[in-house]
């Protein structure tokens, strides 16, 4: 009987682990998870395989300390996608295994049963329900009423029962509701009829369904407003005629509570939500879920690709362009490219959705790997937001809004209208600047200007999070000229108030939305008609249908427009054509104000012009050009240290030795990092360039097994970024 396990465990070492079996313990099945003494103490590991001899001589084999699954977590084709995922991105297979579970599965916790979380009312409960004495309106007499039809999952109660949390918490102290897990049931009410498709939702509809059981790869690009999330239920709807399950990722947590209540009435279904914002046994509870075939929906953000599917039938990514998709630290994966390898491994359809679609995939549109849907009108009687170019040359402005912008949001604000005004900077302001000395507010640690929290009271750095308090006097010259520069969306928010005091204004930025309570009661307000201001970033930049905003302010443009990024135009032009689309998405039309100093930039002249598709091709033809990805390949080797010396004694030794392959690669640098000192680290990196994928992907495992070897590389924090979004 084989004897010896194979074990990938969490540690930086890019190999497997093996162990013995004490005599009458049975082999583990692959995809399990065992617990394994590992250095001092011990550790969770993933059993990859089961052998009968091992390279190591038994007398140095460590026997396994207990096997804790039988039925594995992890199946046959998630280990195959992962340890693809491993060999691409170059990262240990045991931190790769380790990031598909949930943290309570990672630490060895127990698999919660079957079926799902729920409530329901105790004896005490139903006394107190019935006592027509208690105090009602509140949430907790909310929860009791709805508890009095009988008992409920957790899951779906956020759109209808919003802090339920809180009150269920309050209630079960009292000894009047308690925990319960309930069946599985997929169908929980009668589905809303689903309004008619027009022509180009059909076809693409249609183009998706086709071959439901093979690997179809798809690219649906339509405008903003043009009904892609319609196309998306109605594919999800055949893979529930069929009984199987769908994944859905969208980039953002904020994007889930509104698409969640969108999916669950017009499937009549619960669906699974996996992102940071749940606890980790919700988290663990809807990944497991999915994994026995219970969700048959599954919605979530960036590691929501590790779900197993055992009933696989599609795969969707919706606002499959953002840079939130792509993992900056760790191991760092790209979710939208993972789902494309799990559609291959699984055989069935996969949907790339964006009304600004990606430089890479309009690149495998064009030759021909992906096909391309388009809906290129918006559905019903919307029609497109008109784009104006606020000059702002010798303009007076008033707190960064140009007085014409601010007679354009009160008139629209007369018709009972909604304005939404976009800068991408939370804050009260980016600097904090003395008057009378010039001294400004730095991070010691970034030497990045600290950022202004008028209402937290507080100097925060962006980058590495130190706070500091604001101080009362010039810490230089001991004046009391302290004076705010620039505008963050708190200042933005606090003008407004000021200008127009009868009108609710609502701020969403990460900010606002830090903890669960605020995050849902800010989304719940989103929908309220009546004039109202909403002022945020980028959070409000795409997926929200907002029937009652007109008009959307773009302010702070210009930061976009001289980066040195290569990227920075895609991304600028993303992001406002997204924010634009929120504009005038029901009956009344829609108007966008793009605020700059530099009206003829010649990217806002394409959006104006041609739009985003105008802007793509132009940025297509200079990728081509230049050489830049999506045609040609890169990696990233970051570095830093305490001591530049240290850094660059390491990276000079990668360039020597990445100079030397006789692969068709190039390296470039060492080059400073944009962001040379970050969290008290000196930083720089080395780019590694291959015109071909499989070049690059031949060059890095013997060039990282030596950069490993090298005593320099002891006294650097090192990583590699294969197929870098960010260049910093």
């Amino acid at each position: 009987m084989p004897r010896i396990v194979r074990v990938a465990v969490p540690v930086p070492l890019p190999r497997l682990f093996d162990y013995v079996l004490v005599p009458h313990m049975e082999p583990p099945p692959v995809g399990s998870r065992v617990r394994v003494p590992f250095a001092q103490g011990e550790r969770i590991g993933i059993v990859l395989d089961v052998v009968e001899t091992s390279e190591h001589p038994d007398d140095q084999l460590k026997p396994i300390s207990a096997i804790l699954d039988q039925d594995p977590p992890l199946s046959a084709e998630l280990i195959g996608t992962l340890s693809w995922a491993a060999r691409y991105y170059q990262h240990p297979i045991g931190e790769v295994l380790e990031s598909a579970l949930p943290v309570l599965l990672r630490n060895g916790g127990e698999l919660p049963e079957p079926g799902v979380a729920g409530m329901r009312l105790t004896d005490a409960g139903r006394a107190t329900r019935a006592d027509p004495r208690r105090r009602r309106g509140t949430r907790s007499s909310d929860l009791l009423e709805a508890l009095g039809q009988g008992a409920l999952p957790a899951t779906g109660l956020d759109s209808g029962l919003p802090g339920w949390r809180t009150a269920f918490r309050r209630l079960r102290a009292r000894g009047l509701v308690e925990d319960v897990r309930l069946p599985a049931t997929p169908r929980r009410a009668d589905p809303v009829t689903a309004p008619r498709l027009n022509d180009e939702q059909q076809r693409a509809v249609a183009a998706i369904n086709a071959q439901p059981d093979r690997f179809a790869p798809f690219l649906l690009d339509g405008v903003t407003g043009s009904g892609k999330t319609e196309v998306y239920l109605a594919a999800i709807a055949a893979a529930l005629a069929r009984g199987r399950q769908s994944l859905v990722l969208v980039p953002e947590i904020a994007l889930t509570p509104q698409t969640t209540r969108r999916f669950r009435e017009r499937l009549g279904l619960d669906i699974a939500i996996l992102h940071s914002g749940l606890t980790e046994r919700e988290r663990a509870a809807a990944w497991l879920s999915a994994a026995r075939g219970e969700a048959k929906v599954i919605l979530g953000t960036r590691s929501a690709i590790f779900v197993p599917l055992p009933e696989p039938g599609l795969i969707i990514v919706d606002e499959e362009h953002d840079a939130s998709f792509k993992q900056q630290d760790g191991f760092r994966y790209h979710a939208r490219d993972l789902a494309m390898v799990r559609a291959k491994a699984l055989d069935v359809p996969i949907v790339l959705g964006s009304a600004t679609p990606s430089l890479e995939s309009l690149a495998n549109a064009e030759s021909k790997r992906y096909a391309l849907l388009r809906l290129s009108h918006r559905a019903g009687a919307a029609t497109p937001p008109s784009l104006t170019i606020m000059d702002l040359r010798r303009k007076r402005l008033d707190n960064g809004l140009a007085l014409n912008t601010l007679a354009a949001i009160s008139e629209c604000l007369a018709r009972g209208e909604q304005v939404l005004v976009f800068r991408n900077r939370r804050g009260y302001a980016p600097v904090l600047i003395c008057q009378a000395c010039g001294w400004s507010a730095q991070c010691a640690q970034c030497d990045r200007p600290l950022t202004l929290h008028r209402g937290a009271a507080r100097l925060r750095c962006h980058h590495c999070a130190a706070e500091a308090r604001v101080p009362a006097v010039c810490p230089e010259c001991s004046g009391t000229s302290l004076a705010p520069q620039g505008q963050g969306t708190e200042r933005i928010e606090e003008a407004l108030q000021q200008r127009f005091p009868d009108v609710p204004i609502l701020r969403v930025d990460r900010d606002s939305t830090r903890n669960r309570s605020g995050r849902d009661a800010i989304f719940e307000q989103l929908d309220v008609s009546g004039p109202r201001i909403l002022v945020g970033t980028q959070m409000l930049a795409k997926g929200h249908d907002l029937p009652n905003l007109t008009l959307v302010v773009v302010a702070g443009v210009d930061e976009g427009l001289h980066s040195v990024d290569f990227r920075a135009g895609e991304r600028l032009g993303q992001l406002i054509v997204q924010v634009a689309g929120r504009a005038g998405r029901a009956d009344r039309a829609g108007a966008v104000i793009l605020q700059t100093h530099h009206p003829d930039h010649p990217l806002l002249r394409a959006l104006i012009d041609g739009g985003y598709p105008a802007l793509a091709g132009s940025l297509i033809a200079e990728r081509r050009q230049a050489g830049l990805p999506p045609f040609a390949n890169f990696a990233l080797l970051r570095a830093e240290a305490r001591q530049m010396a240290d850094v660059t004694a390491f990276l000079g030794l990668a360039i020597e030795s990445a100079r030397a392959t006789p692969l068709a690669v190039s390296a470039h640098g060492p080059l400073p990092a944009p962001m040379p000192r970050r969290a008290g680290f000196q930083r720089a990196q080395v780019l590694i360039e291959a015109a071909e994928r499989s070049a690059l992907q031949a060059f890095l495992p013997e060039w990282l097994a030596g950069l490993r070897a090298l005593k320099e590389s002891r006294r650097v924090r090192w990583s590699i970024d294969v197929d870098p979004v960010d260049m910093g």
